[in-house]
C-alpha cells in the first residue's frame, strides 16, 4: 500500500476535491473524521452527475428514476458526495483478499485500515500489479522453502519459474497432494500461472 495518503474531512468543498484529484493523479480520495476514520470515500464517479446532468430535463423519466445521481448532481461538499460505509481492507489483508474485493465491489483503490477503522494507506490496483515483478528466482526459493520442503511427498518435485510461470516437474509418492501442491504455489505472491509435469513416483522394494 501506498503510506502517504491524500485524505478529505466531510466539509471540504466539491472544488477542493477535485484539485485533489487532479494534483495528486488518484481516482478516489478517502473521506476522514475524528482522529482519522475512514467514514467514506469521493470518487471520479461520485463527481461526475453534477456535470452530467447539469442541464438534464427534471422531469424526464430516465432522470427521475436515479435519485441518488441526483442527489450528487446537486452535492457541494465531501460529506454529501461521498459513497459510504467505504469500501475498504485491513492492514493484515493479503493481496488477493484486496484483488478480490477491488473486482467484486468494482474499485481502483481501497482506503487500508486498522481494527479501528483508522487510516494507514490506500492500495490501488497498480499496487497489486508490484508483485508481478518479482524475480523468478526468489518465486522460486519462496516455493521450495515454503510448498515442497514441508511436504516430504514432494521430495522428487522441482521448480523452474520462467516469466512468473511456475512449472512444478518430477515425481510425487501420494498423486492426491497434486491439487494441493498446486493451491500452495499458485498462492505465491508473483506467480502468472502453474504448470505441472508430475509422475506418481514408485516406491522402491
Amino acid at each position: 500500500m501506498t503510506h502517504t495518503t491524500i485524505a478529505i474531512g466531510r466539509d471540504a468543498p466539491f472544488k477542493e476535491i477535485v484539485e485533489l484529484i487532479e494534483q495528486w493523479h488518484v481516482s478516489a480520495l478517502p473521506v476522514l473524521a475524528g482522529e482519522g476514520r475512514v467514514i467514506g470515500v469521493v470518487s471520479e464517479a461520485d463527481l461526475l452527475p453534477k456535470e452530467e446532468l447539469r442541464d438534464a430535463d427534471p422531469t424526464r423519466y430516465d432522470v427521475l428514476r436515479r435519485l441518488s445521481d441526483m442527489a450528487k448532481a446537486g452535492a457541494v461538499t465531501a460529506g454529501e458526495l461521498m459513497s459510504s460505509p467505504a469500501v475498504t481492507v485491513h492492514a493484515d489483508a493479503s493481496l488477493a483478499e484486496a484483488a478480490r474485493i477491488m473486482a467484486r465491489r468494482r474499485v481502483k483503490r481501497l482506503p487500508v485500515v486498522d481494527g479501528s477503522g483508522l487510516l494507514q494507506g490506500v492500495v490501488s490496483r497498480s499496487d497489486l500489479l508490484k508483485v508481478f515483478l518479482r524475480e523468478d528466482a526468489e518465486i522460486a526459493a519462496e516455493i521450495r522453502s515454503n510448498v515442497l520442503e514441508p511436504l516430504p511427498a514432494a521430495a522428487k518435485v522441482e521448480v523452474r519459474v520462467h516469466q512468473g510461470v511456475v512449472t512444478l516437474a518430477g515425481a510425487l509418492c501420494d498423486t492426491a497432494l497434486v491439487p494441493v501442491l498446486a493451491r500452495a504455489a499458485r498462492a505465491v505472491e508473483g506467480v502468472v500461472d502453474i504448470r505441472l509435469d508430475l509422475s506418481r513416483s514408485v516406491s522402491e522394494p
